[in-house]
């Protein structure tokens, strides 16, 4: 699988995320200035990490969504590439229109660092095939706005539609209907809070994250 993280001025869990996706899949990811034109040729998955791009001025991610090289990512993500954002790059996913909603400030009005557990609502997903349907995963989570927020008409095409990936067992920030993560209509961009990257491994203390990896390495696999 030949994959790419893209680091934004600001960006502090991209490192993480290229170590998690080069445990799993045995290959070190591309790594893509958000500068930069265009991306590595031929590219089976893209990731944008958490962290706190252009240091969340205006709106979280929302200078980050109008980089150089998101116009490649949107065009990817058309193509039906697999595009992952986490935490910031949820954000930056839902100010580049590629996701609906937004994410607002937290409910406690307080950064949160914390496990959070979290209850797979679709594992029909490539992001979650790995998964059971209902089953409850613990997920580290680490942010001030991630309070998810949609019009009841968006929050009903995304339940009726089965886009609601992820779901907070334990409510964290306030979010709207408990969400989570969200998928876009094709079902190749998936958008999380959560930092899956930050357990796969057993130091971490849980690796309920290391399925959604899987999940996206079996589904690039050959046929």
């Amino acid at each position: 699988m030949k994959s790419a993280v893209v680091t934004f001025p600001g960006s502090n869990c991209d490192r993480d995320m290229a170590v998690g996706i080069e445990l799993v899949t045995g290959k070190a990811p591309a790594r893509v200035w958000h500068g930069d034109s265009e991306l590595p040729a031929d590219l089976d998955f893209i990731a944008l990490p958490g962290g706190f791009s252009y240091g969340d001025y205006l709106r979280s991610g929302a200078m980050a969504a109008n980089s150089p090289i998101m116009r490649e990512i949107i065009a990817a993500a058309g193509r039906g590439v697999p595009v992952l954002g986490v935490c910031n790059g949820f954000q930056v996913l839902t100010e580049a229109r590629l996701l609906p909603g937004a994410l607002m400030r937290n409910a406690q009005q307080t950064f949160i660092c914390r496990d959070a557990k979290l209850k797979v609502e679709n594992a029909g997903s490539l992001f979650t095939s790995g998964y059971e349907a209902g089953q409850e995963i613990t997920i580290p989570v680490a942010h001030h706005d991630g309070n998810y927020f949609a019009d009841d008409a968006t929050l009903d095409r995304l339940e009726g539609d089965g886009r609601v990936a992820f779901r907070y067992a334990d409510n964290v920030n306030g979010s709207q209907r408990d969400i989570a993560g969200v998928l876009n209509a094709a079902g190749n961009v998936l958008g999380m809070m959560p930092h899956p990257e930050r357990a796969v491994e057993d130091a971490h203390g849980h690796i309920d994250g290391r399925a959604l990896f899987e999940s996206v390495l079996e589904a690039l696999a050959p046929a």
